[in-house]
């Protein structure tokens, strides 16, 4: 008597929706591969606008795969590989093109310096989250360190401060590149960083939120780069601020 087959797998079907946030993930990789190509051919503002883009659309992926309960593995690498693209590689490229090719061998090892630590910092948030399965996360209430798109829009700071001025201010390349390892160092720190993930505000406050929202997109549409410049000194103001809260609590204790 012939053995009996073994019955096929079933095909497990998708909505098309629940593909949307992975198509996400890749436009975002398509824009920050796309500012990289921009760079080359010296369109620098072109290519920091992608590059905000890409972050808009990292902040769009995972809160679409969590409304359409698509979350999954492949979703998690590709976000995760995509962000080392978008925030690693592709600001130390923008940077080397702009104002570190004077300064080759310097420039170059700084960019490599930034995107390693954007792929270490990468790597640890990967880690905490999967160690944090069933547990609550290390990383909600506030990041451990510059997370990697706020890392990208600090690290292209000399950019903004040229910009602001007529005809461009020049920046030393080797400021650039101090600058570019320091950015990278925030990120691999254990440095507390501001997180908007549970920030709660009174309702009838609200509207005073939302004004303020769009003022600062009207603000990016008019004066983007004194805005963009504004924004990073108000971030590394706030990361002051929540380390040295977190210096007097440790005395406290």
């Amino acid at each position: 008597m012939d053995a009996p087959h073994n019955a096929p797998t079933p095909r497990r079907k998708l909505h098309i929706l629940q593909l949307l946030p992975n198509l996400v993930s890749i436009l975002g990789l398509c824009s920050g591969l796309t500012a990289i190509r921009f760079a080359v051919d010296g369109r620098y503002a072109t290519a920091i606008a992608l590059i905000g883009l890409a972050a808009a659309l990292d902040a769009l992926d995972g809160r679409l795969a969590r409304i359409l309960k698509s979350e999954s593995a492949i979703g998690a690498e590709l976000d995760s590989l995509g962000d080392f693209v978008n925030f690693g590689v592709t600001p130390a490229m923008v940077l080397y093109f702009w104002g570190l090719k004077g300064e080759a061998s310097l420039g170059w090892i700084a960019a490599l310096i930034y995107a390693i630590c954007c792929m270490l910092r990468l790597a640890r948030f990967n880690v905490g989250n999967k160690a944090a399965v069933g547990a609550e996360p290390a990383e909600r209430t506030t990041f451990i360190g510059v997370p990697s798109p706020a890392g990208a829009m600090l690290v292209l700071a000399p950019m903004y401060l040229s910009f602001c001025w007529y005809g461009g201010l020049k920046v030393p390349g080797a400021a650039i590149a101090i600058w570019m390892v320091a950015m990278g160092a925030l990120m691999i720190s254990r440095i507390r960083t501001p997180s908007l993930k549970r920030v709660t505000v009174y309702a009838e406050n609200a509207k005073y939120y939302l004004v303020g929202g769009a003022a600062v997109v009207a603000a990016l549409l008019t004066y983007p780069w004194v805005t963009l410049l504004g924004l990073a000194v108000a971030y590394l103001v706030a990361i002051g601020f929540l380390w040295r809260r977190e210096v007097a609590e440790r005395k406290a204790h």
